[in-house]
């Protein structure tokens, strides 16, 4: 789920098995749930894969993505806290420190502790939002913004747009950051679509 397996990418039970040090029962158990949240795949006589979603798919997801992250940023631009806001403005400066970033080779968040969509989700106050994103949509997505992240100029563009967003949320103005947020979603939807092309 951290993206470590491109779509597509085979994954061997056996070998993962034996890298996490459990039996197959669990870890079958484990790739089931998998399956249902629509992150692996099982085809007959080929094993499991990593899930792939074509273009039209990919897209799809990224308009839900981004009208659900806009009311997100709208509500967390009402409900965020001057600390919370001091926290989130900390990360972005963490952010601009490392290294792929900064060459504009890429700019990739490992952990939902260090995501800035992660934190502005949370900071929504909204249950049912944060687990449409978080634990359905989010995950789904988190294999392909890799790639998105990677394109030419894309880095830094995606870190210009988080400082906007973030100067957007300061303003405790939810129209606004609404804006912000759904444009930056724009901007990674038309960088993944070009890069199927």
């Amino acid at each position: 789920m951290g993206g470590e397996l491109a779509p597509g990418a085979r994954i061997s039970e056996q070998a993962l098995a034996v890298s996490l040090g459990v039996s197959r029962g669990p870890l079958r158990e484990a790739i089931r749930r998998l399956e249902g949240r629509r992150l692996v795949e099982r085809k007959q006589n080929v094993g499991v894969r990593v899930a792939e979603l074509s273009p039209g798919a990919l897209s799809d997801l990224m308009v839900v993505r981004e009208a659900l992250e806009g009311m997100a940023c709208r509500l967390a631009a009402e409900r965020m806290s001057d600390a919370d806001l001091e926290e989130l403005s900390k990360l972005l400066l963490d952010h601009a420190d490392q290294e792929d970033l900064r060459d504009g080779k890429a700019y990739v968040q490992q952990s939902y502790d260090n995501d800035f969509h992660f934190r502005i989700i949370n900071a929504s106050g909204n249950a049912k939002l944060i687990d449409s994103l978080v634990n359905d949509l989010y995950d789904l997505l988190r294999l392909y913004r890799r790639r998105s992240s990677k394109a030419s100029g894309r880095a830094k563009k995606a870190w210009q747009e988080h400082k906007a967003i973030l100067d957007a949320l300061r303003t405790r103005d939810g129209n606004k950051a609404e804006t912000a947020m759904r444009a930056h979603i724009a901007n990674a939807r038309q960088s993944l679509e070009q890069g199927y092309s």
